[in-house]
């Protein structure tokens, strides 16, 4: 536990900032597991839509400092990936 005054103030920030981000972090975490979905299932136009919506909310997240832009870019490589290998097969 914090002892000092400013590493007692530091926690509550964090723990506040750790709140404020859970929902939006499990929404990116939906679309994300939808887009794999949908690029996996039959359905070429459904598996568009969803790759769209996924790169703009993954885009957005990343804006805001709500993930790492290395991490937004990984993401959308390796959905991209699956994409196009369900395209292809």
């Amino acid at each position: 536990m914090p002892n000092s005054p400013n590493a007692k103030k530091a926690l509550r920030q964090s723990e506040k900032r750790r709140l404020a981000k859970k929902p939006q972090r499990a929404a990116l975490r939906t679309v994300l597991k939808k887009a794999r979905e949908a690029v996996t299932a039959d359905d070429q136009a459904a598996a568009e839509s969803a790759f769209r919506l996924a790169v703009k909310k993954l885009d957005q997240a990343a804006s805001k400092g709500l993930i790492h832009k290395n991490v937004a870019a990984r993401t959308k490589s390796r959905l991209s990936s699956l994409k196009k290998k369900s395209q292809s097969s």
